[in-house]
This record gives C-alpha cells, structure tokens and sequence, in this order.
C-alpha cells in the first residue's frame, strides 16, 4: 500500500459517543453537517441515495487543484436523486463505514464504474467527550488519471467535515 492510498484524520469533540453516533449514522443528522441530504436509514448493505444542498464555486475549486500542482477537472453536480455510496457496517457506538466514489463531483469520474474507497468512521470515548478517527482507503484503485486529484480534495475535504461534525454535535 502506497502513503496515497490512505486518509486519515483524527479529531476530539466535546460530546458523548452517544451524540456523535447519532450525528453519524441519522440520515438527517448527517445531511446537517456533510451537505448531501440523504434518505435513511443507513443498514448494511444499503444503497443511499439522496441529493447535493451545497453550492459549489467550480473556478476556486479549479484553482485550488492548479495551486496544489494537480491537472484540474470541472466540477459535474449530481442532478436529482444520485447514488451517494452503499452502507458497509454499522456497530452501534463504535464503527461505521460506507463505500462511495471518491471526489465524485469529479468531471472525469466514471460514478457507474469506477471502484469505490472505503469511509471508517471510528469512535472511541475519552475524557474530553468522544474520539472521532475518520479512514478512508483504496486510492490506489482509483483511476490514475484522477487518483492524485481525488486523494488531494478528499484529504481537504476530510479536514473541513471533521470540523463540521464537530460545530453540529458539540452544539447539541
């Protein structure tokens, strides 16, 4: 496994396990913080679909592809109801995970057939509240043209969610 293969991020959030599960793993909840409203509920083995809420800025988004040195794709929204990812596992208050196409909104992505990354979500309780770690793995199956554009904007995209979901459960 290559050091491109892998995301991972860490962060503490001042809620109980119990709060951040919920943040995690209710449809609803998670459409407050991720941006995709998506129909629940999440169960192994599910195909989630649901609908993108956020406006994209597709010439910064070109640009800061350019800024990182990588070929910059346009951006490709998903129109109506789209396949968000398909649901992994789900061990209450502990482990969640679902697998998507990463950097999806990708111009150059092939949603229908490319292989999907695997998204963990590991929680674990501390002092402080609850241990977020978020992985995401298998980029090295991801097409080598946009490997290295979809494992850029996925790690920045990790950094901006984790505090998302901390502003949403540590709120509540």
């Amino acid at each position: 496994m290559s050091t491109t293969d892998r995301i991972e991020k860490q962060i503490t959030l001042r809620a109980p396990v119990s709060r951040v599960w919920r943040a995690l793993t209710d449809a609803g909840e998670f459409a407050q913080w991720f941006g995709f409203r998506l129909d629940g509920p999440f169960a192994p083995g599910k195909v989630i679909r649901g609908t993108f809420e956020q406006p994209l800025d597709e010439a910064a988004i070109m640009q800061a592809q350019r800024a990182a040195g990588l070929i910059p794709s346009g951006v490709r929204m998903p129109q109506g109801k789209f396949v968000f990812g398909t649901i992994d596992r789900v061990e209450p208050e502990h482990y969640f995970s679902y697998r998507w196409i990463p950097y999806g909104i990708d111009a150059d992505a092939d949603t229908e057939n490319e292989p999907t990354t695997l998204v963990e979500f590991r929680l674990e309780p501390v002092a402080e509240g609850t241990r977020l770690t978020v992985v995401e793995s298998g980029f090295d199956r991801v097409p080598g043209h946009r490997r290295a554009r979809a494992f850029h904007m996925n790690t920045g995209g990790w950094e901006a969610q984790l505090e998302n979901i901390r502003k949403h459960a540590e709120r509540a």
